[in-house]
């Protein structure tokens, strides 16, 4: 970020002397080969026209206007590209400020005290959290995170969907378990839930409240009801504590129907003429605005849709002064996203208003193969125990560090593997090897008492420049990765640190060689701090000793 805003700086002023508008865009990239250049720009591209030259003799003239100046070792014209090779000088006061900055490196301020609402895992009350909530559980988490880091004040919030059809048939299901453990041959209803964790439940229901609810009635359906939620709630709190995901807000459907918001959602709809009747039911008009389906918002029976329901939800977050509101879904519930989008813009919600990160299905390969989960079925690996099996640090790192609209393949060897092999151990033992020079040198005095104060001059060496170049790249990785709901990105960025580091420490002595000593542990410094600051927004620790 430093780098680029000085070739910024330096190619304005350029631009300044030439009377060229201020309105053109400077790009800056970084190239993919060191030769040419550390940064580089494609602005004579666009020049061409105001000049009246082509882009390559634009380049030259710039590369020429350049060229003196005291940031750069040299600057090249190759095509219409200007290619900025930077003295170390320019380079070490990326490290300086780093080190000034310290905890605070990286962290911007375009939130400016506005707030968003990050909305996740969001699972029906039906059963505890499974490897598939883990990756909407740990990609929520750290969205949230990498606003928080762009100057968002988030609020984390879970919607529970406590009513409807599914609830019916878990209090069911419960009641059916309860039956069978005191001997009578009740089935699963159809469409119900056979997962062991039921049957756990039914048992100890059935020590505690014996044969008191032979049949399926009315005071059943409401006791086994209220009991399915008190458990599953109690399981899914485990699994987010396992995890190490809090939520600020708890929102219950139940609570939007007993405010009277859903039915408040349906007037204004009617109002705006975005809903009308056919068979008995009232459907919303998307297809009239490009949808390709319209769907039904309330059902001949009179009970409102989950689509209903979502947009009263939404227009309440509305109402509740949210900046911008995130959900985190996956992804095959793009038609009904673009539904309750479409109906936000129609109700006059501003768009952009709600935005959506989506993500894949997750698979788990290990030593059985590859497993599909079902909830429903029972067959599933519960989120809590292959955090025990794995550690939470791995089973987060490891759920975002794949991008989120690819399909994530959770390699359960991989993440049992505690060798360098391992990405989430490569990352932290470059944190902990750095640790452990820190500790040497306080043994024999050697740690400066200003590090952002020494004299940077001695390295110069590529691979610390190299270091150092990539340490001003943290900043921009934090902002891209919040705005693309790409955590990978951080993920990205951290394993190529610490494959710049890793060859560095072991062939390059610190501690013992004069002034380069004090320039050095000034650098190890800064790659700590970059590396501990992207594992805290990631929610993995940076140990300082493994």
């Amino acid at each position: 970020m430093r780098l680029e805003a000085l070739v910024r700086t330096a190619v304005g002023e350029v631009l300044s002397s030439w009377s060229v508008p201020t309105s053109v865009a400077i790009p800056v990239e970084r190239p993919a080969r060191p030769e040419h250049g550390d940064l580089s720009t494609r602005v004579a591209f666009a020049l061409s026209r105001l000049r009246d030259a082509p882009p390559p003799q634009v380049a030259a003239e710039l590369a020429a206007a350049l060229a003196s100046r005291e940031e750069f070792q040299s600057v090249e014209a190759a095509g219409g590209f200007v290619n900025c090779f930077f003295r170390p000088g320019a380079v070490h006061a990326v490290l300086r400020q780093a080190l000034a900055d310290g905890a605070r490196y990286g962290h911007g301020e375009e939130g400016r005290g506005r707030t968003v609402q990050v909305e996740f895992v969001s699972s029906n009350p039906t059963g505890p959290l499974t490897i598939g909530h883990l990756r909407q559980a740990a990609l929520g988490d750290v969205v949230a995170s990498l606003y928080s880091e762009l100057g968002w004040r988030c609020v984390r919030e879970y919607y529970l969907n406590d009513e409807g059809r599914q609830m019916e048939l878990l209090a069911q299901s419960l009641w059916a378990r309860y039956r069978q453990v005191l001997g009578a041959a009740e089935p699963i209803p159809e469409g119900g839930y056979h997962g062991d964790y039921l049957a756990a439940i039914g048992e100890e229901l059935a020590g505690a409240w014996g044969d008191a609810y032979p049949v399926w009635d009315e005071v059943a359906r409401a006791r086994f009801r209220d009991a399915a939620v008190t458990r599953m709630m109690e399981m899914i709190h485990e699994d987010l504590d396992a995890i190490g995901v809090r939520f600020d807000v708890w929102t219950k459907e139940g609570e939007l129907h007993r405010r009277g918001l859903v039915q408040e959602a349906l007037e204004e709809l009617k109002k705006r003429n975005a809903v009308y009747e056919k068979d008995g039911a009232l459907w919303l008009a998307s297809t009239a605005h490009g949808l390709a389906r319209d769907p039904v918002l309330v059902r001949s029976d009179g009970t409102p849709t989950y689509t209903l329901v979502d947009i009263a939800y939404h227009l309440d977050k509305v109402r509740r002064g949210f900046d911008l509101v995130v959900d985190v879904q996956g992804a095959d519930h793009v038609d009904e996203q673009r539904q309750v989008q479409l109906a936000l813009k129609l109700l006059g919600v501003r768009e952009g208003f709600l935005r959506y990160c989506l993500h894949q299905f997750v698979t788990l390969k290990g030593e059985r193969g590859i497993q599909r989960m079902s909830t429903r079925a029972g067959r599933f690996l519960r989120l809590k125990d292959l955090v025990a099996e794995v550690g939470r640090d791995v089973a987060r790192y490891f759920m975002v560090m794949r991008k989120p609209g690819s399909h994530l393949v959770f390699d359960y060897d991989l993440a049992r593997n505690t060798s360098m092999e391992n990405p989430v151990y490569y990352v932290q033992y470059a944190h902990t090897r750095i640790a452990s020079v820190f500790r040497e040198a306080e043994k024999v005095g050697a740690v400066p008492a200003d590090l952002p104060g020494v004299d940077l001059s001695p390295l110069d060496d590529r691979r610390e420049l190299d270091m150092i170049k990539e340490l001003d790249r943290f900043p921009e990785v934090v902002r891209s990765a919040a705005h693309e709901f790409a955590p990978h990105h951080l993920c990205e960025y951290l394993e190529g640190l610490s494959g710049l580091f890793h060859p560095y420490y072991a062939h390059v002595r610190v501690l013992g060689q004069g002034p380069a000593t004090p320039a050095r542990l000034a650098l190890l410094a800064g790659v700590k701090l970059v590396l501990g600051r992207g594992l805290a927004i990631l929610g993995v620790s940076a140990p300082e000793a493994m």
